[in-house]
């Protein structure tokens, strides 16, 4: 089994601009975990998740650091701290937003996908065709495998 057989094909999508309540309330009406941001042409630019979201209700986390030799070491890198900072401030898609998105081709086989899952834990991965958005496999995808044939859902 494929990519291609289990994936969500009517993916919600939302642009770079889309306002952070809006963000909310696309997620909350969808009943999903994340959404993939994409330009006019469909190309995924970024995904924005519960947990992108979850930065506007917290405070950036301090940089953990040690001392060596008289200069400081950052336990998670200053870059962290610095993302952490400006999602803490964002109002659009594209300020809070993951650019490095972890991508499938529709030929990926299930237990590949699953795999990394568990390996780089994380909930969804998109599934692009010619750089282009053309469905998404979640976490409750690859659980639906192991229904029998009459009870999944579509």
């Amino acid at each position: 089994m494929q990519a291609k057989d289990i994936m969500s094909k009517n993916v919600v999508t939302i642009k770079k601009d889309t306002k952070i309540e809006d963000i909310a309330t696309i997620l909350i009406e969808n009943h999903i975990s994340g959404v993939p941001v994409v330009d006019d042409d469909n190309h995924l630019i970024g995904i924005v998740t519960e947990g992108d979201l979850l930065h506007q209700e917290t405070a950036p986390r301090l940089p953990g650091v040690f001392s060596l030799l008289g200069g400081f070491i950052y336990y998670n890198g200053l870059d962290r701290y610095r993302d952490d900072f400006k999602k803490l401030s964002a109002t659009i898609a594209e300020e809070i937003m993951t650019k490095d998105v972890l991508t499938i081709r529709e030929d990926m086989d299930v237990a590949d996908i699953a795999s990394i899952f568990v390996n780089k834990n994380v909930n969804r991965v998109p599934v692009l065709r010619n750089k282009k958005l053309i469905g998404i496999v979640s976490r409750a995808d690859i659980l639906k495998t192991f229904l029998p044939r009459g009870e999944k859902e579509e």
